[in-house]
This record gives C-alpha cells, structure tokens and sequence, in this order.
C-alpha cells in the first residue's frame, strides 16, 4: 500500500511541476509578446528572440542546451571520472566563445553562423555545404539522441518495461509545441527555469548517492577514479592538449545550436555576461554532477552502462522528490529538443528556402511546418541508438565527421583573405572522408590479425581519434589553402600580415 502512495505522488508530483514550467513559461513569453509589435514572423523574433533576451536567459539557454539527458545519462553512464574533461575543458570553449566570436557574430549581423562563411569567402557555396551538413547532424544524431537518451531515463528511474517511444513521442511532441508557438524565446526561458530546477536537484543527488555509500569510494577501482587516462580510456590524457581544445572551440562558438543562443541578447557586452556566466557553471557545477553518481552506481549495481543514473536517482531519492527530477529532466529535454528544433528550422529557412525556393514572409509558418516533420523524423530514430554501449561516447565519434572539417572552414575562413569557397569545400570533403576512414576502417578490428586494428599493429596504439581530429583539422586548412593557390589560381594572405601593414603605413604618414 506504502509503495502504491509513493508510486501516486511521485507521478502527482511530476505532473504538476511539469504543467508549472510550462505555465511560466507561456506567462513570460506571452508577457513579452504583448509589446512586440511589427517584428511577429520576422527572422529576428522567431529565430533571435528579437534580440531582447536578458544575460540570464542567455546563460540558461546555453547551459540547457548543452546540458540535457545526453550529458546526464552519457557521461555518468560511463561510470567513471575521467568523462569530467569534456565539461572541464568546455570552460575555455565558452571563454573564446565569449571573447572571441560573440563580437565577430554581432559585427556582421548573423541569424546563422553559416551566413559568417559566406561573407568571408569568395562564394556562397561554403554557406549552403555547411549548413547542409548542420541539418544532418541535428536530423541524424542530436534530435534522436536527446530522445533516447532522456526516454531511457525516465524510463530507468519510473522503473518500467515500456517502449523508449512512449516515453519520446510525448516529449517530441511537446518540444515541437514550443518551438511553433514561442520561438526562441520560449525555449530560453524555459531552458532557464526548468536550468535552475535540474542543476539544485542534481547537487543534491551527490550529496545523497554519496551519503549512501558513506563518503566511501575505495573499493571502486583505481581506473574508475583516475584523472589520467590510459591509452585504451574514452579520453587519454595526452589529447587533451591534441585535439580536446578545437573539439572545444567547434562545439562552443561554431555550432548553431550553441552560438545562436548567444546571439539573442541586445548588445555584445549583454551576450558576453551570459556566456561567462555559463561558463562560471560549467566549472563550478556540472564536472560534479556528471560523473560523480555514476561511480557510485557502479559500487552500488556494478557495470550498469548508460542505465546507472536513472536507477541512482531512483533510489536515493524520495518518491516525490525523484517525480520532481523527473520533471526538471523531461523539461531539459524538451527544451533541448526545441532548442535543436529551433536551430534546424533556422538554417533551413534562412539558408535554404528563403535562397531557393522563395521568400519567406512568416518564419511562424515554416517553422510549424518544419518543426512536425522534423518532430516525426526524431521520434522513428530512437530505436536506432538502443544498441550503442554507451551514448556520449557514441555521439563524441560521429560528431568527428563533421565537426573538425567545418571548424577548418572557419578557421580558414576567419585567419585568411582571398580564399575561393570551393577551395574550403574541397578541404572539408577531404576532411570528412578522412575521418571517415579512419574510424570505420583503420579503427576496426583487422580481420587479418583478429583482436587488433590496424594502429595497434603498426605499433601506434596511441592513436586515438580525438588525436585524429587535430590531424583531420590541420591538414584540412593546408589542402583548402593549397587547392586555392594551384587549382584557382588566388594566394591567401594571412590576416595579421595585412594589419602589420597597415599599421606600418601609418606610422610611416
């Protein structure tokens, strides 16, 4: 009978609080819509909030978008500390962010980081491959991974044998919701109240797992604790001075679904508070609550995977209370999923339909449509992750396609003048299939030495691919470069040269 009750307000609970950040939210937003006038369907309003987003809003938006079940469940799946490096070392991807292209961004105006490229280069080209290549990853592996991730575990923590998709179709659904009726706007303000929710109860889930096992860790092994990494670990300790950084630098300040929430304050200096204030959480916060719990998963179940956190939760916390994290973690990812939602229907509007197929004259409109199929694209692939052993480490490798060939885009792009767009594009495909063939066939076990791949034949067991990303990054600018010069005939000069010399007219007048 005790346990039917706490089953019922566990449940109440989470309804309820549920059903509060959505009316917060509707109240916040709609409060806000009342003055708008003369911007409603506007690519600025539907895709930037209209520019008016507050520095607290922009630090929850980019937290929440970040931080969501993939992260939760990803990381403490892992079951060992190590995982802390990627939100360690995110500090300095949000402080070049901040620094670096929050100025660059609001210099040119962008609604895309993609429409950055085009102005850069000599063509547009390079705008339309990039954004092309967002659209999958968001399509392909961050919209159905958020899904899976957050079903698998509210799924863990309710303690039920149901379908992921009964658990992703209702969060999908409402995501898409958001993103139809209130923009930006909506997801930020939700992501910011439902932030606030996931980031005290999480705290407080380590303070309780490790009460439970009384502040007591030493009969998980050494490996599991360690800092350093292994040859054979998720992370070796010698990438992270490899390509740690630039994966880094990628996802923080040239990923769309990142740096258009830091694009919707009024002023520059507003978007830099909110995204050093992101970053004061990055590394105060989020490390702990990533990786700590799951460790002591492992004491308390063993090598449980990418379930340890959700049957934790379950666990040390109280029924009503665990229905409240439930709520705080369903509102992440739905405003996670929005947020990508959001981002996506950005670049296809913006990139695509308003330059190929025609104008468009209300951003609400395309956005519904976008957004519903997009919706039930998502929801079809989450059975398509329920076989990856663990899923941060999954998502980490296939963001290798992509990410270091649109980072050298950038890169090129931002470090030199008189570069062609097809010499960048050439490079990125050079890029992309270089990864491409490291990871699925040099990275795989040689079927004429079983047990070993070929690295590790050829005594190079170090190799890994985060090592692999630099290598991909550096000589995807030199084939860019080199390709502008032989193949287009045009010399690249570097950037600084060109200031050099203009200061020493100067000086000379």
């Amino acid at each position: 009978m005790q346990k039917v009750g706490a089953s019922t307000l566990q449940i109440a609970v989470f309804l309820g609080l549920t059903a509060l950040v959505a009316l917060l939210t509707y109240w916040k937003v709609h409060g806000k819509a009342a003055n708008r006038t003369g911007e409603l369907g506007s690519t600025r309003e539907v895709f930037l909030a209209g520019g008016g987003l507050t520095w607290l809003f922009v630090a929850g938006s980019i937290t929440l978008t970040n931080l969501s079940t993939e992260q939760l469940v990803g990381m403490n799946g892992t079951q060992m500390l190590l995982l802390a490096w990627w939100e360690i070392s995110g500090f300095f991807g949000l402080l070049i962010l901040a620094f670096v292209f929050v100025p660059i961004y609001y210099r040119n105006h962008c609604t895309t980081v993609t429409e950055l490229l085009e102005k850069r280069y000599n063509g547009g080209s390079i705008r339309t491959v990039i954004s092309f290549l967002f659209l999958l990853g968001n399509i392909f592996i961050y919209l159905p991974a958020a899904l899976y991730s957050g079903s698998l575990f509210l799924k863990s923590m309710f303690g039920v044998d149901w379908s992921l998709i009964w658990f992703a179709a209702p969060m999908a659904i409402i995501a898409a919701v958001y993103t139809i009726t209130g923009g930006l706007r909506a997801v930020a303000v939700m992501d910011t109240y439902s932030g606030i929710g996931v980031l005290s109860i999480a705290l407080l889930i380590v303070f309780l797992a490790l009460q439970a096992v009384h502040f007591d860790l030493s009969t998980v092994p050494a490996e599991r604790l360690s800092m350093i990494g292994s040859i054979h670990s998720p992370i070796p300790v010698h990438t992270l001075l490899t390509g740690m950084v630039f994966i880094q630098i990628f996802y923080w300040s040239t990923n769309q679904n990142i740096t258009q929430k830091a694009m919707t304050a009024p002023t520059v200096r507003e978007a830099q508070k909110g995204v050093l204030a992101a970053a004061t959480i990055r590394i105060l916060v989020i490390p702990v609550i990533v990786v700590v719990p799951g460790v002591v998963a492992y004491k308390l179940f063993g090598n449980i995977g990418d379930q340890a956190y959700g049957r934790l939760v379950g666990t040390v916390l109280p029924g009503w209370m665990s229905g409240a994290f439930a709520a705080m973690m369903m509102a992440a990812v739905i405003a996670h999923t929005s947020a990508i939602l959001n981002s996506s229907v950005a670049l296809y509007a913006v990139d695509f339909h308003d330059k190929f197929i025609a104008p468009v004259k209300n951003h609400w409109r395309l956005a519904a449509v976008a957004s519903i199929v997009l919706t039930f694209s998502s929801i079809a692939m989450v059975p398509a992750f329920e076989n990856a052993k663990s899923i941060i480490n999954l998502l980490q490798e296939l963001n290798g396609l992509s990410s270091m060939p649109i980072l050298s885009a950038f890169i090129t792009g931002l470090l030199f003048r008189n570069v062609d767009a097809r010499a960048a594009i050439t490079g990125l495909v050079y890029g992309f299939c270089t990864y491409a063939f490291h990871n699925f066939i040099l990275n795989k076990p040689d079927m004429f030495y079983p047990g070993e791949n070929w690295y590790q034949h050829a005594g190079m067991p170090w190799l890994h691919y985060i090592d692999v990303m630099l290598i991909v990054l550096v000589t995807s600018v030199m084939v860019a470069l080199t390709v502008n010069r032989f193949v287009f005939g045009n010399t690249a000069t570097f950037i600084f040269s060109n200031r050099r010399r203009a200061m020493k007219v100067q000086e000379a007048v």
